[in-house]
């Protein structure tokens, strides 16, 4: 990956507060939106999410997930030109107490403070994105696959 493209990849991530997240709903795709938070180091990504929603019901029976960043698309450019990223990852539901908790929820904290609340519902629950591979595509025919050890590098930094 060229540091140009490595660059506009971390911005868009870091830039971004919310992600379309696929799940299978009863095998069949299904799409929400999240808002999430960047765990450092390239460990993934943490969502706070209830178990009322379908989202979360989908991820605990199958824990396949794909989330989609979008950037902004440019003044006079078309829509393939405008820059996106997608994730391949696995959910995982963190628990209070494992290790890494803490630091996770505070991480989706200094994102979203006005979250804190939430934490104290029963149906709410942190999930880890661990990620599998991603697909940038930076615009029209600029298209790069990461694995996790260059995301790593890449968020390391």
């Amino acid at each position: 990956m060229e540091p140009a493209q490595a660059r506009a990849l971390r911005q868009l991530i870091e830039s971004q507060q919310v992600a379309a997240l696929a799940t299978l709903h009863r095998d069949e795709p299904a799409l929400s939106m999240v808002p999430y938070a960047l765990l450092p180091q390239g460990r993934g990504f943490v969502i706070h999410v209830s178990r009322l929603a379908t989202h979360t019901a989908d991820m605990l029976a199958q824990p396949a997930v794909a989330m989609l960043f979008t950037g902004e698309r440019a003044a006079g450019a078309t829509p393939q030109e405008t820059p996106r990223v997608s994730i391949r990852g696995r959910a995982a539901v963190l628990s209070p107490d494992e290790a890494g908790y803490d630091a996770a929820r505070q991480t989706y904290l200094d994102r979203f403070p006005t979250s804190e609340p939430m934490f104290d519902f029963a149906d709410f629950s942190l999930m880890h994105i661990a990620v599998q591979s991603l697909r940038y595509v930076g615009g029209f025919a600029q298209a790069v696959t990461v694995m996790p050890p260059a995301y790593v590098a890449l968020m390391s930094d």
